[in-house]
């Protein structure tokens, strides 16, 4: 497994494919208090993500005991093709403008690893193009949906590698983890192991997260 993923980050780093995919659609979920949306890595395995999403979603599990929640997978390649961000980009919007449509009572809570957090930086309108596996932003999340977002939980984003971050709107409500050294976020890293030990942070992640809730 470790193996795998190793290779999977020096891939990113490497280059990408002309491969593209047709967008999938959103599916729409019960209506919990809370939606935990998750997009995984490149070529990231587990439910909502091995290094991440499942120990993030596990941790929020424990920190949010007063309440329902439940989680949506980004639905998207997540691989080397020139369009995957941009593929997950706009299933996560689709996704929560969906479900905040069917449950208005409902918050959110954002979840992204890697290319991940480039799916999810693109849906706040952050644009994640010219960073490693980033695209142009395709859809944001509307006005009206922008205060049901409670948080934005980040690890190991490719846009922080070019000297930016998230601000404006959603800056207050969104941490953003980069190891030392991890090529993938910091300029010049060279630590590949650092981009895989992520899921040391999920306890803090979701304790971030439940003070915003």
């Amino acid at each position: 497994m470790r193996i795998r993923l190793c290779l999977a980050s020096l891939s990113l780093l490497g280059g990408a494919s002309v491969t593209t995919l047709a967008a999938p659609s959103a599916a729409a979920a019960a209506c919990s208090d809370i939606d935990v949306v998750a997009a995984r890595g490149t070529f990231e395995p587990g439910t909502l993500g091995f290094i991440v999403g499942d120990p993030v979603y596990s941790a929020l599990q424990k920190k949010l005991t007063g309440k329902s929640l439940s989680s949506y997978k980004v639905n998207y390649p997540a691989d080397l093709s020139l369009t995957s961000a941009a593929q997950g980009n706009a299933d996560l919007v689709n996704h929560v403008r969906q479900q905040a449509s069917a449950c208005p009572n409902q918050r959110f809570v954002l979840v992204g690893y890697s290319q991940g957090a480039n799916v999810v930086d693109n849906s706040i309108g952050i644009s994640s193009e010219g960073a490693v596996v980033g695209s142009p932003i395709v859809a944001t999340l509307p006005a009206a949906v922008e205060p049901k977002v409670a948080a934005v939980l980040l690890f190991g984003n490719p846009i922080r590698a070019l000297g930016k971050s998230v601000t404006g709107t959603y800056q207050s409500r969104t941490i953003d983890f980069c190891a030392q050294g991890d090529p993938v976020c910091e300029n010049g890293g060279n630590d590949v192991g650092a981009h895989l030990g992520y899921t040391a942070d999920a306890d803090a992640a979701a304790t971030f997260a439940a003070g915003k809730v």
